[in-house]
């Protein structure tokens, strides 16, 4: 059985590049291939570096490849093709299949690329004195762990998650990954060493070679050190796991393989996009439509990217005029969450005609006035989730980073509560569908000016309180700081929730006016 699913996979193997994506698969081998050899080069570098050093970069590099390994299944939402499943017609007994596909699971390139990392890892920590059996003994384990993570993601994936994932589900997910990982990312890079270990990052390197994510690495380079109590006590925790994990795979397996899905009573959505993602109720049908027109209308479009644009440029008249660098540079992530909030103010004169169906079925005003605000919600977090430490690492300053995010969530939350109220009080006329978003369409009356202003100037008014403390922070004292993150967010939401509840109440003793206006528009 085992050289049977070893031909399998090794079939599979070769058949993929023989297929009609051989130029895309062969681009990606290459790919990994390089990166590959570039950490494994970065890794054999730490051999002449101080034990603390390469012990904080393995243990933290030892964490993030775990859980690459264990949320990349579930967030490409890639076929198995070491399913148990797939092999239940063999007739294998449940007992024996786990311990076949982990075995079979090594021929693989990410697995071949692992085992090259892990070697290096483990080179080096023989190099600064760790006894080799114990090392080579301590590789493995980490290695099956690591393996097993992966199987055990891929089953996960294959339970709970849709075998065919749309790609809006994929989207969300890399959304959330960009929203957490990139400001850890930047963390870490900008962190100055001058030779050693920081503080913070050592008492963190310590915590994680105690956890079942970084115990492997932990125990090799704590027993090179010397330090044998907590090397054991690494080792154990490592042993442990590398158990728990078999178990949990083992349980996976057999679940698989026993397990019949109830079939479903509701109807099959496959192909619906975002209105098969999304609650099926006022609020997740509004916001599905608006996530369609957001994506596809070059109107919306374009106002998605003169944000990023116009907010980068506001530096340089700055720069012109004196303003020190240090300052100038905050003022573009405020700048683009305010617009963002700003964007929706006029959003049911985007709706041309198409408004008639939120008039029609009765739609409630705030699953409306909330639906039509995800779109800019999905695009405006990650712009600001990288922005933020990108700006503070230009001034060399993290200190900001809570600040500065209370003051973005501030303006951001509170131009979308009053762009909630001013899209249905005071729409006006804008380009057609399908014309040019650089068109200027004729407005019947002045008052199109009014609305714009309104939410403009009134998110920034409801931002005073954080405006203020966040100047407060910058000139006196960074003490400030946690009261700048609160005051913004909670001032924010609480706008927002006002903004949506009126602007609600207005829709839905607005219809005909907001339907006659769109009609003559």
């Amino acid at each position: 059985m085992v050289a049977h699913v070893l031909r399998l996979r090794l079939a599979l193997l070769i058949g993929s590049l023989r297929g009609d994506r051989r130029g895309r698969t062969l681009v990606t081998l290459a790919a990994l291939i390089a990166l590959t050899i570039a950490v494994c080069i970065a890794v054999h570098s730490l051999s002449g570096a101080p034990a603390p050093v390469a012990r904080t970069v393995t243990v933290l590099g030892g964490v993030a490849i775990i859980l690459g390994f264990l949320v990349g299944p579930i967030l490409v939402g890639a076929v198995d093709q070491l399913d148990p499943r797939r092999f239940a017609v063999f007739g294998v007994d449940e007992r024996t299949m786990p311990w076949v596909l982990t075995v079979a699971a090594f021929v693989s390139v990410p697995s071949l690329a692992l085992l090259a990392v892990y070697a290096s890892v483990c080179a080096v920590a023989i190099a600064l004195g760790a006894p080799w059996p114990l090392a080579v003994l301590m590789t493995v384990v980490g290695l099956l762990s690591t393996v097993l993570t992966a199987r055990i993601g891929m089953a996960i994936n294959a339970l709970f998650l849709p075998e065919r994932r749309s790609r809006e589900l994929t989207a969300l997910f890399a959304l959330a990954l960009i929203v957490v990982a990139f400001p850890v990312a930047v963390f870490f890079a900008s962190m100055r060493w001058d030779g050693r270990v920081p503080g913070s990052l050592e008492t963190l390197t310590t915590v994680f070679g105690f956890t079942p994510f970084g115990a492997s690495p932990g125990f090799l380079f704590a027993i090179a050190t010397g330090d044998i109590a907590v090397a054991w006590i690494s080792g154990v925790i490592a042993v442990v796991t590398a158990g728990g994990l078999w178990g949990l795979w083992a349980w996976l397996v057999r679940r698989l393989l026993t397990t019949t899905e109830r079939p479903a009573a509701a109807r099959e959505r496959t192909g619906l996009g975002w209105f098969g993602l999304l609650p099926s109720n006022a609020f997740g049908a509004i916001a599905a439509r608006s996530l369609v027109y957001w994506l596809r209308d070059r109107r919306y479009i374009m106002n998605i990217i003169v944000v990023p644009v116009a907010g980068v440029l506001t530096v340089f008249p700055l720069l012109v005029a004196g303003v020190p660098l240090e300052i100038a540079a905050l003022i573009p992530v405020p700048v683009m969450a305010l617009f963002f909030g700003w964007l929706p103010h006029n959003d049911v004169a985007y709706d041309s005609t198409a408004l008639w169906t939120h008039v029609a079925s009765g739609v409630r005003g705030v699953p409306d006035r909330l639906g039509r605000l995800v779109p800019v919600v999905l695009v405006a977090v990650p712009v600001l989730a990288v922005a933020i430490p990108l700006s503070l690492v230009f001034i060399g300053d993290l200190r900001l980073l809570l600040p500065l995010i209370g003051l973005a969530a501030s303006l951001l939350f509170s131009a979308l509560g009053i762009s909630s109220i001013v899209s249905v009080v005071a729409p006006y006329a804008v380009s057609r569908p399908g014309d040019s978003p650089f068109q200027q369409p004729q407005r019947p009356t002045s008052r199109g000016a009014f609305g714009p202003a309104a939410a403009f100037l009134g998110a920034i008014l409801f931002s005073v309180p954080t405006i203020w403390l966040f100047v407060a922070t910058i000139a006196d004292d960074v003490t400030y700081a946690p009261a700048t993150f609160w005051v913004g967010i909670a001032s924010g939401v609480v706008v927002l929730v006002v903004g949506a509840t009126i602007g609600g109440r207005i829709f839905e003793r607005s219809g005909e006016r907001l339907m006659e206006f769109v009609e003559t528009a």
